[in-house]
C-alpha cells in the first residue's frame, strides 16, 4: 500500500499543474483591459469629433481636423520641448544626486537610519502640497527663505517662477523624485559583495575610485530601471506647473499635460485636447518602448 501512495503522489502533483488558471485570472484581467481600454477608445472618438462644452451647436465628425489644427499650433511643439526638457532635468538631478548620496549613505555614521528616513520622507509628500511648500515658504520673492538669505548676503531677490520658470519647476519635481531614485539605488549598492570594497582598498583605490569604477557600474541596473519608471511617470507633470506657474510665463512652463488641461478645461475645446491626448498616448509608448529595450539590454548584462 506504500509502495501505491508514493507512486500515485508524484500523478497528482503532475495533474495538478495542469489546472487552467485562466478562469481565475480572467475576471481580474478583464476589469484590468476595460479600465484601459474604454478610455482609450473614448480619447480617441472624441480626438475625431467636434466638441466644445460652451457651445453645443459645434458637433459633427471632425476627422483629421482636430489633429491638423493641432499640428499647426506652434503651442504643440513648445509643450513636446518642454515636455522632455523637464524629463531629462528631472532626470539629470534625481540620479545622479541619488548615486552619490547612496553612496554616502552606505558608509556607517551616527544616526544613519534617522538619516536615510529623513532622506525618503519627501517622497511621502503630495505633489501639490510639495508645490505649495516651495513657492511661498521657500521661492517667494517677498517672504521665502531663499529671498531671506539673499537678502542677508546683500544679493538681490530672484523671482524664480517669473524668471526661471522652467529651472523652478524641475527643482521641485526633483525634490520629490530624489526619494525614489536614493532608495532604489542604495537597495541596489547593498547588494554589493564587501569582498569587492576590500578588494579595492587592497589596490589602493580612492574613494572617487571606488564610486565611479566598483559602486557605479554596480549600480547600472538599478539606474535604468529608475530611468524608465521615472520617465514614465514625469511625462505626467501637473500639479507642480498648475500650483506654481499655471504654465506661464506665456507658455514656458506648459507641458503636454498641462496643454491637455488648458484645451479641455480652459478653452473647452474637447476634441482639441482628445487629439493632444492621443500624441501623448503614443509619446509615452514609444519612450516607454524605448526604456523597456534600454531595461532589457540591461538586465542582460
Amino acid at each position: 500500500m506504500s509502495a501505491t501512495a508514493a507512486a500515485a503522489a508524484p500523478r497528482r502533483r503532475k495533474g495538478g499543474g495542469k489546472v487552467n488558471t485562466l478562469p481565475m485570472v480572467a475576471p481580474s484581467v478583464t476589469l484590468l483591459l476595460a479600465f484601459s481600454i474604454i478610455p482609450l477608445i473614448a480619447t480617441v472618438y472624441f480626438s475625431l469629433i467636434r466638441y466644445n462644452l460652451t457651445n453645443p451647436a459645434i458637433h459633427g465628425f471632425a476627422g483629421y481636423k482636430n489633429y491638423l489644427y493641432l499640428f499647426k499650433d506652434p503651442a504643440l511643439y513648445s509643450a513636446l520641448y518642454t515636455s522632455v526638457q523637464m524629463v531629462v532635468e528631472v532626470l539629470v538631478i534625481t540620479i545622479g544626486a541619488a548615486a552619490i548620496l547612496a553612496s554616502l549613505f552606505e558608509q556607517r555614521f551616527p544616526g544613519r537610519s534617522i538619516a536615510r528616513i529623513l532622506m525618503i520622507s519627501p517622497f511621502f509628500v503630495m505633489p501639490t502640497v510639495s508645490a505649495l511648500i516651495w513657492k511661498n515658504l521657500l521661492m517667494h520673492p517677498v517672504n521665502g527663505l531663499i529671498a531671506w538669505i539673499t537678502r542677508s548676503l546683500g544679493f538681490g531677490v530672484i523671482d524664480f517662477f517669473a524668471d526661471w520658470p522652467v529651472t523652478s519647476v524641475v527643482l521641485i519635481a526633483s525634490w520629490q523624485w530624489l526619494p525614489f531614485a536614493f532608495l532604489i539605488l542604495l537597495t541596489a549598492l547593498q547588494s554589493l559583495d564587501e569582498e569587492t570594497r576590500e578588494a579595492a582598498d587592497l589596490d589602493g583605490a580612492g574613494p572617487l575610485a571606488v564610486f565611479f569604477f566598483v559602486e557605479l557600474p554596480h549600480m547600472g541596473r538599478a539606474i535604468a530601471v529608475v530611468t524608465m519608471m521615472e520617465t514614465i511617470f514625469l511625462l505626467s507633470i501637473f500639479a507642480e506647473i498648475y500650483v506654481t506657474t499655471s504654465g506661464g510665463p506665456g507658455d514656458a512652463t506648459t507641458n503636454l499635460t498641462f496643454l491637455i488641461y488648458k484645451r479641455a478645461l480652459l478653452a473647452f475645446n474637447v476634441g482639441g485636447a482628445s487629439a493632444a491626448g492621443v500624441i501623448a498616448i503614443i509619446l509615452a509608448n514609444i519612450l516607454a518602448s524605448i526604456m523597456v529595450r534600454i531595461v532589457g539590454k540591461r538586465l542582460d548584462v
